[in-house]
């Protein structure tokens, strides 16, 4: 759920606008017809090759995962066409869907295993929820805004993801009574990551936030847990909506 609404608004206009100007001069064959519309299968596989592999998402298993989710399911029918494009896109409530490179990367960082626990904070559309799932043994995710925490549920149910389990609520606590988890993914950001978070990570943990102020550029920082320490690594800059609530006081 990247980016701060007003600038997000402005790029995703660019790109709208990019995309209906190519629609109106149409694509077209050597003979002079029309190219068929690729299905979402075909944008899925473009989009792995065209915007993950040529940017260094190099995990064979996230790639596959990539393919499989079917993004624009987890996104409100009126902007689904826009499911595959290199962009962030609004899914309503102040809030959006990261584009598929930052999804991509975020769950590249924290190398996930068969049998790893994760706890989301910040479920969005829940697509972030559903790559993890096709990796991991079981998913928890957290979302503070009741409509999405909702609509996430409901899409993640009927498209047969019973490994995650949603809890609508303030992630600032975590889930205490699922922890450890061995990894923690966070999809909004803080200024400061929250000191229940950290706890709740599993000895050789991994945990991937955006760390920054609203409204500004933030780095993403991995924290590893070994023997008890943890370990800080900034990956890149990024901008994503700010954390609320407890985050916020």
């Amino acid at each position: 759920m990247e980016g701060t609404t007003l600038r997000l608004m402005l790029v995703f206009s660019l790109v709208l606008l990019c995309s209906l100007l190519l629609s109106f001069c149409g694509y077209r064959t050597q003979d002079g017809s029309p190219v068929t519309e690729p299905g979402p299968s075909q944008q899925r596989e473009e989009m792995v090759e065209s915007q993950l592999k040529g940017r260094g998402i190099a995990n064979e298993l996230v790639l596959e995962a990539m393919r499989k989710v079917p993004r624009h399911l987890f996104m409100p029918p009126e902007v689904r066409q826009y499911a595959y494009i290199d962009s962030p896109v609004p899914i309503g409530a102040e809030q959006t869907i990261s584009q598929p490179y930052i999804v991509a990367l975020m769950t590249q960082i924290v190398d996930p295993k068969p049998q790893d626990r994760v706890l989301e904070v910040g479920t969005g559309s829940g697509y972030q929820a559903a790559v993890l799932s096709e990796l991991v043994r079981e998913v928890f995710t957290i979302e503070i805004i009741p409509a999405l925490a909702q609509r996430a549920g409901k899409a993640l149910s009927e498209l047969g993801y019973d490994g995650v389990e949603v809890r609508q609520g303030d992630g600032y606590q975590g889930w205490p009574e699922k922890s450890p988890f061995d990894i923690i993914l966070i999809t909004a950001a803080p200024e400061e990551i929250p000191q229940p978070l950290i706890d709740q990570l599993a000895e050789r943990g991994r945990l991937v936030v955006p760390v920054g102020p609203a409204g500004d550029i933030q780095t993403l920082t991995l924290l590893t847990k070994v023997k008890g320490q943890i370990t800080r690594t900034s990956i890149t800059s990024v901008r994503f909506v700010p954390m609320t609530g407890e985050a916020q006081r």
